[in-house]
């Protein structure tokens, strides 16, 4: 299956690769079915809509961005995805690029979580207040 993406022009995918967002990212409901692209020059993940190429999302595994980031996935969450493993979760922050990528921020307090094995994913909005949506990734002396 071929999908025009935002950053990498049009790509060839195989459907198991695709990611369902049963209820789509909040702030983009309609659109429900995602890939991930990997750039080998940059730890970036790139997590593109297969229905709107416009649409991608760059993101970094938190514990890129803070070492000890954890948390507990909501029983509703679980459910959702159909999670059986701990092994099985995929977790991914969405970053903030502005003009000048010093000030760039990650989302750590909702999370993108995906079941790697059945390719379910949703957008978990943590109750913790250690997280932010606009967490600095780069010191201020960067």
């Amino acid at each position: 299956m071929k999908v025009k993406t935002r950053f990498f022009g049009e790509v060839n995918i195989d459907e198991d690769q695709i990611i369902s967002f049963v209820e789509g990212i909040p702030g983009f409901p309609e659109q429900k079915k995602y890939i991930i692209l990997n750039d080998d020059d940059t730890d970036f993940t790139f997590l593109q809509s297969t229905e709107e190429e416009g649409l991608c999302f760059i993101t970094l595994p938190p514990a890129m961005i803070v070492g000890d980031y954890s948390f507990d996935i909501s029983d509703e969450t679980v459910e959702k995805l159909e999670l059986k493993s701990p092994e099985d979760v995929l977790t991914l922050a969405i970053l903030n690029i502005p003009e000048d990528f010093k000030k760039m921020t990650a989302n750590l307090r909702a999370p993108i979580v995906i079941n790697t094995k059945n390719k379910i994913g949703v957008q978990e909005l943590l109750n913790d207040d250690n997280y932010s949506m606009k967490h600095q990734v780069f010191r201020r002396d960067v």
